[in-house]
Order: C-alpha cells, then sequence, then structure tokens
C-alpha cells in the first residue's frame, strides 16, 4: 500500500504513526456520536489521549478556527451585503457556529495529534 502523506492523513481522521487507523469511531454527520473516539488506534493500537486531559489544548485550536470562520464571514457580510445591521451578522454567525461544531471538535482534534504530539510516522506498521 502506498503511504499517505501527512495532509492526507488529517484530512482523512487517520492515527498520525500508522496513517491507516481511523481516529473517530462515527462520522461527523452522525450528531449522536461525532465525538466518538477510538481509545486506540485500530491499526496499531497507540493510545490517542497520550495523558489525562490532552485534549484541553486542543481548545485553542477549536477557537482559532471559529474566530477565522467568524471573521470572514463577518467580513463577507460587510463587503457583500453592505454592512447589514448587528442583528444580520448575528443571526448568520451564530447558526454558521453551531452548523460547523461537529466538524470543528473533531478538525481540532485532529491537527492536536498530528502537530503537537509529536508522534513521529511509522509507515512499517
Amino acid at each position: 500500500m502506498q503511504n499517505v502523506s501527512k495532509l492526507q492523513a488529517v484530512s482523512g481522521g487517520l492515527c498520525p504513526r500508522c496513517r491507516k487507523g481511523k481516529i473517530f469511531a462515527a462520522p461527523f454527520y452522525n450528531l449522536r456520536r461525532f465525538d466518538d473516539m477510538h481509545e486506540h488506534c485500530p491499526n496499531c493500537g497507540l493510545r490517542y489521549e497520550i495523558e489525562p486531559g490532552y485534549f484541553y489544548g486542543a481548545m485553542y485550536v477549536s477557537y482559532a478556527i471559529s474566530g477565522a470562520v467568524a471573521l470572514v464571514t463577518a467580513f463577507s457580510l460587510f463587503y457583500f451585503a453592505n454592512d447589514p445591521d448587528g442583528w444580520i451578522y448575528v443571526s448568520v454567525i451564530v447558526p454558521l457556529m453551531l452548523l460547523i461544531a461537529p466538524v470543528n471538535f473533531r478538525i481540532s482534534r485532529i491537527i492536536w495529534l498530528h502537530f503537537v504530539a509529536g508522534i513521529k510516522y511509522r509507515p512499517d506498521l
């Protein structure tokens, strides 16, 4: 099997060590189980939560993603909707944040695992 690039592993939600096993147990659109993570990689056995509370740091990544989406949306409304009233900004941005919450939750944890944990890729697994 071909080696999977880091970008493919991040976008596919794959293990940072073997890049074959899935990190999450259910798809993101399953709103009852979007946050269910495997405790260990199904392929190589890597424990995802390295220490208790490890994913608290992923909240910073989530905050940055949410802030970026909110800013882009606000600037888009400002320039393309001719600076509407304040309630329009709120009525567009708040539902958008709720809509992207499951994806934001998952991608922030995946980014935290891939770029902060310091786990080395091992293609032999």
